[in-house]
């Protein structure tokens, strides 16, 4: 695992400890996975798969810090942690 401090919005704003691609991997040369285009019937563009490379577990994370949702007019929040 190759940990990395990440900052997500979803299900809420926090500060998350995260796996990264393995920079070196012959696959995907650390970008994680693969970006497949593909076309409709008549061959427009219609839209972009990804495929995740085996050298990365994006579903590996762990919550550090729940962040405030927004901050308010005051510029403070109760929220916790804070």
């Amino acid at each position: 695992m190759r940990p990395r401090i990440q900052r997500t919005t979803w299900p809420r704003p926090a500060l998350v400890l995260t796996d990264t691609p393995r920079p070196r991997c012959p696959d995907c040369q650390g970008k994680g996975g693969h970006a497949v285009d593909y076309g409709d019937h008549n061959g427009e563009y219609a839209g972009t798969d990804w495929w995740p490379c085996p050298c990365w577990d994006d579903t590996r994370r762990w919550t550090l810090l729940p962040l405030p949702r927004r901050t308010p007019p005051g510029g403070y929040s109760d929220e916790p942690p804070f």
